[in-house]
């Protein structure tokens, strides 16, 4: 029985609970190496957590031999680079949200990966907990019949600068591919393409109402679905309060939950309300790293891809294409 090797290339804030020590919780993985940039940093998460090896060089640790796969948790401005590089040293890559700034950036990760003869996962670990699959599974099973439309409300506290002055990487294009759309938004999107299918005829605004940050902070817009059903959603990043509500309306009911809350998942139907409070795992990735470990071995497969996941990018970019692009 084989064990899934992973190095991690930048050990930073969300590898520490969500995702890094689900490598070594799932069956038969185990976590080999990290790197950051500044090896002190990388040093200190190895002794941490109780990875053997650590390195300052992204180059040293995809070449070493004991990593079969490579896990890249960098801001989206490296998500290329790194997948390239990998890519090219015949490892699977998986890579942190959003895939990358921009649709041309995911297309050029997916064909390295291609050419290299090696998969390419997304870390939109909520296609893989329970809680949303139960959503999926009420859609499926018609208990609120044909889904007529979907809506998303998604508002947010205003970012505030870090303690040397300057905006987090989530709000300067440049790093991130756009503000907080492309950082928090782009889960419910690619939750929704995964709950319904993929949507099309995007129509969509963006809008900087704070002017505080280079990147947009509300965003507007409507999509169709493969199967006909409309979607529209509001997002806004300067509000008075964090909080989202998703809400998918069919002819005998609807479906009631949250992206991000711990709210149950409600169904609403003529006869009644029913409510499904399902937990999520301590480290919240846990699922979705078993899926891809699964996949590596031959015994299932991720439903998270970098095809997928492009189609989330191409999703933000029309949204807020007013925004950068008019």
């Amino acid at each position: 029985m084989k064990t899934i090797r992973w190095g991690i290339i930048g050990c930073g804030t969300v590898t520490e609970h969500k995702s890094g020590p689900a490598f070594q919780q799932v069956e038969q993985s185990s976590l080999t190496a990290v790197m950051r940039r500044d090896g002190e940093k990388a040093k200190d998460y190895a002794e941490r957590h109780g990875v053997p090896r650590w390195y300052d060089r992204a180059e040293d640790l995809i070449m070493d031999e004991e990593v079969d796969a490579v896990y890249i948790a960098t801001p989206p401005s490296s998500h290329m680079k790194y997948t390239k590089m990998a890519a090219e040293a015949g490892k699977p890559v998986y890579v942190e949200k959003p895939m990358a700034r921009n649709a041309e950036e995911c297309r050029t990760m997916i064909e390295a990966c291609d050419k290299n003869d090696v998969p390419l996962f997304v870390a939109y670990y909520r296609r893989s907990l329970p809680r949303f699959l139960k959503v999926k599974e009420l859609i499926g099973k018609g208990r609120i019949g044909d889904v007529r439309f979907a809506a998303i409300q998604h508002t947010k506290k205003p970012v505030s600068k870090q303690e040397d002055g300057t905006w987090p990487w989530r709000v300067l294009p440049e790093e991130s591919g756009g503000g907080l759309l492309y950082d928090v938004g782009s889960h419910t999107l690619d939750l929704f393409d995964f709950l319904l299918g993929p949507l099309t005829e995007i129509k969509g605004a963006a809008h900087n109402f704070d002017d505080a940050y280079p990147a947009e902070d509300t965003v507007r817009g409507s999509w169709k679905f493969e199967n006909g059903a409309v979607g529209t959603g509001v997002w806004n990043f300067s509000s008075y309060r964090n909080g989202d509500t998703n809400r998918i309306v069919g002819t005998r009911g609807e479906i009631i939950f949250s992206t991000f809350g711990d709210e149950s998942v409600k169904l609403v139907t003529g006869s009644g309300e029913e409510s499904f409070y399902i937990e999520h795992p301590a480290h919240i990735q846990y699922y979705h790293i078993q899926s891809i470990v699964n996949e590596l071995l031959g015994r299932g497969t991720c439903p998270s891809t970098g095809k997928s996941a492009l189609r989330t990018n191409r999703v933000m970019e029309e949204l807020v294409e007013n925004y950068y692009f008019s």
